[in-house]
């Protein structure tokens, strides 16, 4: 059972938590003051300290730093109806785990306990420990979630193989973190990766680009120039967004794919391709073939196998592990001293549906972090679109 220190010195928010604590199956201890938990942890050591920070003498702070001296592995959540952000860097810097302002919903301190007490576990080392970091951060995929795993399988089944592979899903949700994934674990990993974003480019300018041409093919074309499907022989050809391409593109796609031949812009000689071709989507490309924007035969040659990614509104417990990792990467790009985000910072982002997914996380943590000046990303750090007012509330 875990053993949980409460100091507050207003009585009824110190009987309330001791309530609620004890309900969820803690022990419970209570100090009426910073001087009384400061004695207590003198005698007595705890699993998790939560005090409020605005005491008369002894705040919530020194409670804090007695903690830690007493106990270094204790860990310490600080509460405050007068939650700021300097006294949130302070506490952080002090080695507080979490900071809550009130008024607090039920539902959520709890989960935050909950979370700070997991957090006090030692980390599985050995096999076990080697098999939970490899789910977490598979190649350059990261995520735990069921939704995630099924991709991992699909991923290492499908790399060493040669079929053509359809990746569908929204805007945002890393189909090309997956492509690249299968391509570095398939025996093409040393030939190139050659990226293809089939509506970025102009469509006067996609035919020369993907096919190359011969010197004079058009105005300009001053000397022979090779295709990215020349760039790629041998690896593999991701066509990102491929259901942006033009019709006439689309014929041409399909007889490369199927004769694995393909001729320059302006030339009479057809080149020999060897590459595996990945493609991308976030329309229904069935539909799309129902309603004569994209050409059936060429659909079924992309889609021999498909992997479907998931919104990350859907990855179950992915949140947090992918908010982190942009945290410390940001951090360290930006030369910023944030360590973490705040639970009720973390709240929010779970409520919020993410309509640009991976990407759009990424960019709220990069922003939050450039902007950010304590060291923990709080409420008020977070900027994010479509969203309902109330969630903050």
């Amino acid at each position: 059972m875990h053993s949980i220190l409460v100091v507050d010195d207003d009585t009824s928010m110190r009987e309330f938590l001791e309530i609620l604590l004890t309900k969820e199956g803690y022990h419970v201890s209570l100090a009426e003051n910073g001087e009384m938990g400061c004695e207590i942890l003198e005698k007595q050591q705890f699993d998790l300290v939560i005090t409020d920070i605005r005491m008369e003498d002894i705040d919530g702070i020194d409670v804090l730093k007695k903690a830690k001296q007493t106990s270094p592995e204790t860990m310490v959540v600080m509460i405050s109806a007068f939650a700021t952000a300097e006294t949130a860097v302070e506490a952080m810097r002090e080695g507080a785990y979490d900071y809550i302002p009130k008024p607090f919903k039920v539902r959520e301190f709890k989960k935050i306990v909950e979370d700070t007490l997991k957090s006090k576990r030692p980390v599985p080392v050995g096999k076990e420990g080697d098999k939970e970091k490899d789910i977490f951060h598979f190649d350059c995929l990261i995520g735990e979630s069921p939704q995630m795993r099924k991709v991992y399988d699909l991923v290492e089944r499908v790399a060493q193989i040669r079929s053509n592979i359809l990746i569908s899903g929204e805007s945002g949700t890393g189909k090309e973190l997956v492509a690249r994934a299968i391509h570095r674990q398939s025996p093409r990993s040393e030939r190139p990766f050659v990226v293809i974003n089939c509506a970025g480019i102009p469509e006067n300018l996609i035919e020369s680009e993907l096919f190359g041409y011969k010197k004079g093919a058009f105005t300009g074309a001053v000397n022979d120039k090779e295709g990215l499907f020349d760039v790629a022989d041998g690896g593999t050809v991701f066509l990102d967004e491929v259901g942006d391409l033009p019709p006439a593109i689309q014929v041409r796609l399909l007889r490369v794919i199927q004769e694995r031949t393909f001729t320059a812009v302006g030339g009479t000689v057809e080149k020999r391709v060897d590459v595996r071709f990945i493609s991308a989507t976030n329309k229904d490309l069935e539909t799309e073939v129902i309603n004569g924007k994209f050409r059936e035969d060429l659909f079924f040659r992309l889609n021999v196998i498909q992997i479907q990614m998931p919104p990350l509104r859907e990855r179950d417990g992915d949140l947090p592990l992918l908010g982190q990792f942009f945290l410390e990467k940001y951090a360290q790009e930006l030369g910023k001293d944030v360590r973490k985000i705040s639970s009720y910072a973390m709240d929010i982002l779970g409520q919020y549906s993410f309509p640009g997914n991976v990407r759009e996380l990424e960019n709220i943590i990069e922003r939050s972090i450039a902007l950010e000046s304590s060291n923990i990303v709080l409420p008020e750090s977070l900027t994010l679109s479509h969203f309902q007012r109330d969630v903050l509330t």
